[in-house]
């Protein structure tokens, strides 16, 4: 391989770094001020500074394989962590028809609150520029975010430090 062609190759791969950067980074702000969730059956959930406990939020897909294999540490995690203040949301992806969200909630026994993201305003107010599943962000008590995760997260780590969040909001 000459010498021109390591340089070639060479800036290619930075390109391609770069584009992949611009491609996945996340654009917003890592603090919340009051936004508005509105949940399948109703609830409105309010994030921002003044929440006073953390909340894991789940962008999520029916068709994301990931999503669902997922789900169950989800669902354990909320039925071990929300009787000591942890909220997770399901943030359902705008091509997922409702219907056919509302099916798989059913038929996964999700427990935890489900919201609609039918005209990408919430997933756009979290700075994500694509309709990437499954995306984890895990927000503190004073609405800050502290992780963010595209694929599945390490359950361990991410309960650990739920459990710290949860500790210093005592």
């Amino acid at each position: 391989m000459s010498k021109r062609d390591k340089i070639i190759g060479a800036f290619v791969l930075l390109i391609t770094g770069l584009l992949a950067y611009v491609w996945l980074s996340p654009s917003g702000s890592d603090h919340l001020s009051g936004l508005k969730l509105k949940t399948a059956n109703g609830q409105t959930i309010i994030l921002g500074p003044k929440q006073g406990h953390p909340v894991l939020i789940n962008f999520w897909a029916t068709t994301c394989t990931t999503c669902l294999k997922e789900m169950p540490h989800l669902i354990k995690l909320y039925q071990e962590l929300q009787p000591k203040g942890l909220e997770i949301v399901g943030v359902s992806m705008s091509y997922d028809p409702p219907s056919q969200v509302m099916a798989m909630v059913k038929r996964k026994n999700i427990p935890y609150p489900i919201v609609f993201d039918l005209d990408k305003k919430i997933m756009h107010a979290f700075g994500m520029q694509r309709a990437l599943t499954p995306m984890t962000i895990l927000i503190d008590n004073q609405g800050k975010i502290v992780l963010r995760k595209l694929g599945m997260p390490d359950m361990t780590a991410l309960k650990q430090r739920i459990l710290q969040l949860l500790k210093s909001k005592s």
